[in-house]
């Protein structure tokens, strides 16, 4: 049985206070710039897609707008694709392929579906390569009302308009050795329970929502993104970060019940993406070139199957 050394913060067994969550939040350093990678290339896309401010982060002494990129050709009679990136502002590729998506594949589906991406949902996180926001909270465990997460808030008063018309929501994260030497010690820490460790899987997998499956929808996905990196295995008990595989590269998780950014519309058509950049077999790019694949293998098939909308719904 293998050891692990107790969190740095903290005391074993009980959960942060505000000096604890003071503590951690003073070693958080800027490592990279959300205006030079992000909003830099957002500047690029104002000449070709509508992009507006959504919302804004206050972390005195640090502010940082949140910006959704639209289609200009928006026509309200067309199904509605959103893509969300960065919701952890550590998995680098969920935000660098949503960009990539907009700038190299967006314009193919105009007349066909409006388009809302969302790049970057945590800044703050981004520049930190971080898992948390400055709360040390997790934005992907706050869609939910009443959120304590700013960054949560913001999104679902976006999308809140739309919520019912959306056909397909892909959300772009990563499974990172990080979640294990870091951030799953952090999280067991700050909420005062026993630390267990977990197998990161290597590969690429999906969770779609156990509520509504669409075990098409997935296998979709999953066949287009085996062209550019390989898929995540069962590990020995058959599961992938715990939960049951139900199909090659596919968990379930409950979407809404978990708080988790995938749940926030009514989409027949959801998933959450996770690139596993750590991995001996894979390059950056072929991580962003992954959820690029994912990204227009979802909205490909939930166009060609529409009829799904009505479904379970």
């Amino acid at each position: 049985m293998s050891s692990h050394a107790p969190y740095p913060i903290g005391t074993s067994g009980r959960p942060w206070g505000e000096s604890e969550r003071a503590e951690w939040l003073s070693q958080q350093k800027i490592r990279r710039s959300y205006a030079a990678d992000v909003l830099s290339v957002i500047e690029t896309l104002r000449a070709r897609f509508d992009v507006s401010e959504y919302g804004r982060l206050d972390y005195a002494p640090h502010n940082y707008p949140l910006f959704a990129i639209k289609s200009r050709d928006w026509r309200d009679e067309l199904p509605i694709a959103l893509v969300t990136g960065g919701v952890h502002g550590y998995e680098t590729s969920g935000v660098h392929g949503a960009l990539r998506f907009v700038g190299q594949h967006a314009a193919d589906y105009a007349g066909r579906a409006n388009l809302v991406v969302v790049p970057c949902v945590s800044p703050w996180a981004y520049e930190r390569i971080h898992r948390w926001n400055a709360a040390a909270l997790d934005p992907n465990r706050s869609f939910r009302e009443n959120s304590p997460a700013q960054e949560s808030v913001a999104l679902m008063r976006l999308v809140a308009p739309i919520r019912d018309r959306v056909l397909v929501h892909i959300d772009l994260h990563e499974t990172t050795d990080s979640d294990e030497s870091e951030f799953r010690p952090a999280l067991a820490a700050r909420d005062g329970v026993a630390y267990e460790p977990g197998e990161i899987p290597d590969g690429f997998y999906l969770v779609d929502d156990s509520a509504h499956p669409q075990p098409a929808f997935q296998q979709a996905v999953i066949a287009a993104v085996a062209k550019v990196t390989h898929i995540a295995p069962a590990d020995s008990q058959g599961e992938i970060i715990g939960s049951p595989v139900v199909a090659a590269g596919v968990i379930e998780y409950a979407l809404n019940q978990l708080g988790l950014c995938a749940g926030i519309t009514s989409a027949p058509y959801k998933t959450t993406t996770e690139v596993y950049p750590d991995s001996p077999r894979a390059t950056p790019e072929q991580c962003n070139a992954a959820q690029v694949a994912a990204v227009c293998a979802a909205i490909d098939f939930a166009l060609a199957h529409p009829a799904k909308a009505s479904v379970g719904q």
